[in-house]
């Protein structure tokens, strides 16, 4: 059972830690029942076009305005129903989070460590259920929409067309509420459109009007995922009118001390550093990173609850910190820790010291949930801003998720989270920090790419609201390996993962048989429509058609036992030798993990690193200190996690053809 490593962020208070008043809940940390199926699947492809168009007529809200808005919520894309993370249905992205709340089913979750320190004690966390009082207006749109329209909210959630309507509305109200005219020029509803973004403060709200009437005057066309074909022309005089925004009484937001590119919105709420007895502390570890040691990667989380609540739990001493969280339904940002400073985050020390963890809202833990166009446009600037700052390659092996971050031992592979999941849309993700996932010409490199057109691979998974119940069809970054080149075959085994031996199953949170997009593996064999790549230990074969592939082709370096080793371990951190720590510093175990890496076996190198270990088990940072051995690692994408290996165990070598 891993249901609960999609849960909050480290995601327990230490033990004996204060659990009265955590507003986390059982509920949120669960998933959604499946939504009613689309009503459009099988219409003409013009029918969402169509559903703008008579919408924009109804309310007399310009076309290209409730395009461009709809646009930068959903893309257009339906979801098959499902709700986004933050209860958010349809191309317009009404929300309902009361009725998502209700319909979760609860399920037992594991037990884990965000700080991933041996150093220290372990942590857990106690839940309860928010109230539809406690739930703020951005939520709630959904029932907004039903009382202007007179559509059922059931029909809000499932119908695009009344979804459609239902957004027109708002605009419409929005605009009259404003005290202005129901114009066709679309700069005269730059006001509306700010409203519409459920932002309390003025940089937010104009930061997203600015992203809708960039998408206006640039235009836009695609095919969504119901296979609708949507075209927002071009409107080059669509110029945003910022004044409009004086007179709507938004808060002015503390910016003051933000780490964030000027192209986003971003505000200073801390976490705090402070000690509350018995030598305890939280909710981070004070720092000088790059100084003191490098940072390396970049670890994405969900928040696997509200916005509101994410923000309590950061600033709550006896919990846990991350740098950044993001909104789902405009994209703001919160900045909580400098990243010169070490969060705890990611269930692995190792991880964390190098790290900074950025958390994404997402109300609900249902694995058929979605993430706006807003927070994707807002976290990879940010993750831009941040990897140009710091020299962090922008690929998969250091723009990581929650969910490849590896156990730092053997005990803790069970623990391992799974956010932010198979329906992270990795691809676009990487294409809007402007490093889309790119093919080599010919098979010669030995290296594929993972690579599937996201919106058509649908691979099929259970337990989103009961373990081996379906889950709703819903484009995916995963593509499931087996045992051999057959989806009859066995699927491929983590003995990690099952000590036992037990088979992988398809739930969504069973990471022991699949890869994601823009991860990297060394080929081991071809055959027909079947590609094998290393992983795991053994060979592990993905369906890979040349008419729609899932992989293409790559080349760099891998890493392969050296000469006369018939396998050599496997870790999941990179701690220094034992004759590196001074006295009075236990030195830290380097404990291998259950897998080996066998000769003949290949995997694709990522960072190279020397060990380390940020020793920081007290409140006083006159304790604090970096152990920086000699032994030398590479960090290798060994499954769906990382994984590192000893350089000293190791031949380095280019990639080469299968």
């Amino acid at each position: 059972m891993h249901r609960s490593t999609r849960s909050l962020p480290g995601r327990r208070p230490r033990a004996g830690a204060r659990a009265a008043g955590t507003l986390a809940t059982a509920a949120l940390l669960l998933p959604l029942l499946g939504a009613a199926p689309p009503q459009d699947a099988a219409a003409p492809s013009t029918r969402l076009q169509d559903a703008f168009a008579s919408a924009a007529a109804e309310y007399q809200v310009p076309q290209s305005v409730l395009l461009g808005v709809s646009y930068l919520q959903s893309r257009w894309d339906t979801h098959g129903g499902a709700p986004s993370v933050t209860g958010g249905y349809g191309p317009m992205h009404l929300t309902d989070a009361a009725t998502a709340i209700r319909n979760t089913v609860v399920h037992s979750h594991a037990e884990g460590d965000a700080r991933g320190d041996d150093s220290r004690a372990p942590l857990k966390v106690s839940d309860a259920v928010p109230t539809d009082a406690q739930l703020p207006s951005r939520l709630k749109t959904l029932t907004r929409a039903a009382e202007l329209t007179g559509i059922p909210a059931a029909q809000l959630r499932s119908d695009s067309a009344a979804n459609v309507r239902g957004g027109a509305a708002l605009l419409a109200a929005a605009q009259k509420k404003l005290g202005k005219p129901l114009s066709a020029t679309p700069a005269d509803w730059y006001g509306a459109v700010a409203k519409f973004s459920g932002a309390d403060d003025t940089a937010t709200a104009a930061t997203y009007a600015n992203d809708v009437f960039a998408v206006i005057r640039d235009g836009e066309r695609r095919t969504t995922d119901a296979g609708q074909d949507v075209t927002l022309a071009a409107t080059s005089d669509a110029r945003p009118r910022a004044a409009q925004l004086e007179k709507m009484g938004l808060r002015k937001a503390d910016t003051s001390g933000t780490e964030c590119p000027r192209t986003v919105s971003c505000e200073w709420i801390p976490a705090p550093y402070e000690e509350f007895g018995d030598g305890d502390y939280g909710n981070h570890d004070l720092a000088d990173r790059p100084k003191d040691q490098s940072i390396d990667s970049i670890v994405i989380h969900d928040t696997e609850g509200s916005w509101d609540v994410s923000l309590k739990l950061v600033q709550d001493k006896t919990y846990l910190g991350w740098h950044y969280t993001l909104r789902s339904t405009d994209g703001h940002i919160a900045q909580h820790i400098k990243t010169k400073d070490v969060g705890w985050h990611a269930g692995n020390w190792y991880t964390n010291a190098k790290s900074i963890g950025i958390e994404h809202e997402g109300f609900l833990t249902d694995p058929d949930t979605w993430y706006t166009e807003e927070m994707y446009r807002s976290s990879a600037r940010l993750v831009t801003y941040l990897a140009k700052k710091y020299g962090i390659p922008l690929d998969r092996q250091h723009i990581l998720g929650h969910d490849n971050v590896p156990g730092p031992t053997t005990a803790t592979i069970p623990q391992m989270h799974t956010d932010p999941g198979p329906y992270w849309d990795w691809a676009h993700y990487f294409a809007l920090m402007g490093k889309p996932f790119h093919g080599t010409p010919g098979s010669g490199g030995g290296i594929v790419t993972v690579a599937p057109r996201f919106a058509a691979n649908k691979p099929q998974f259970t337990g989103c609201t009961k373990a081996g119940e379906t889950c709703t069809a819903h484009g995916s970054s995963a593509v499931r390996v087996y045992t051999a080149p057959s989806e009859d075959a066995p699927l491929v085994k983590d003995i990690g993962l099952r000590p036992g031996g037990e088979a992988s199953t398809i739930d969504v949170n069973d990471m022991a048989s699949r890869v994601s997009t823009g991860q990297q593996y060394a080929v081991a064999e071809r055959k027909g429509d079947w590609t094998a790549i290393w992983y795991l230990g053994q060979k592990a074969w993905f369906k890979n058609p040349k008419k729609q592939p899932t992989a293409v082709n790559a080349k760099g370096l891998v890493v392969t036992p050296k000469a006369g080793a018939s396998d050599i371990p496997v870790y999941g951190r990179a701690y220094p030798e034992a004759s590196a720590y001074p006295a009075g510093i236990t030195p830290q175990a380097i404990s291998p993990l259950p897998y080996k890496l066998s000769a003949g076996q290949r995997y694709v190198v990522g960072e190279r690193t020397t060990g380390e270990y940020f020793y920081s088990p007290t409140f006083d940072t006159a304790e604090h200190k970096v152990v920086k051995g000699k032994d030398v690692y590479y960090e290798i994408q060994f499954a769906h996690r990382v994984a590192y290996v000893r350089a000293a165990d190791v031949r380095v070598l280019p990639s080469t053809g299968k």
